[in-house]
């Protein structure tokens, strides 16, 4: 039997792995990539140390995306989701929020939280679409350009 069959399933295999130091240049990566105001290398580091729960989704040594997350009491708040830019399209957030809702169930949460940017269209479609709700607004919330400020919808879905 060849070895080809086997070499490509190593290269497909996912798996969901814990933030660690040495990944987090890798991350880093995506995250410069995809936002206009990333998140910063002190951001991270001050997020794992907080024991925010930080789930990397690793296809071999590939890193396909992302999530951030803070417990709260009876709920969880999604701080951070990002699927690196050649992997998009693929369905990988909507892996990412399954795997974080297994997770916030799993720490007895009622309710899962976040906030998007106005303009992140695409972004709040795929929320919608995964059952998310639109539950509010804070103004003014998010870094723009030019020393403007943006507003954030506010989601939420029941656990």
């Amino acid at each position: 039997m060849s070895s080809t069959p086997q070499l490509i399933a190593e290269e497909t295999e996912l798996r969901f792995e814990t933030l660690t130091l040495a990944r987090l240049d890798a991350l880093l990566q995506v995250e410069q990539v995809a936002y206009s105001h990333p998140w910063s290398r002190g951001n991270f580091i001050d997020a794992m140390s907080a024991g925010y729960q930080i789930q990397l989704l690793m296809q071999g040594e590939d890193l396909v995306g992302y999530f951030v997350a803070m417990q709260g009491v009876d709920e969880v708040h999604l701080l951070n989701i990002t699927v690196a830019e050649a992997h998009q399209r693929k369905g990988w957030a909507h892996m990412l929020l399954q795997a974080l809702m297994v997770w916030s169930r799993a720490q007895n949460a009622q309710w899962l939280w976040l906030e998007v940017r106005v303009s992140n269209t695409r972004a709040r479609e795929i929320y919608e679409k995964f059952g998310f709700r639109r539950v509010g607004e804070r103004k003014r919330y998010y870094p723009g350009d030019l020393g403007e400020r943006e507003d954030a919808i506010v989601m939420s879905i029941k656990l």
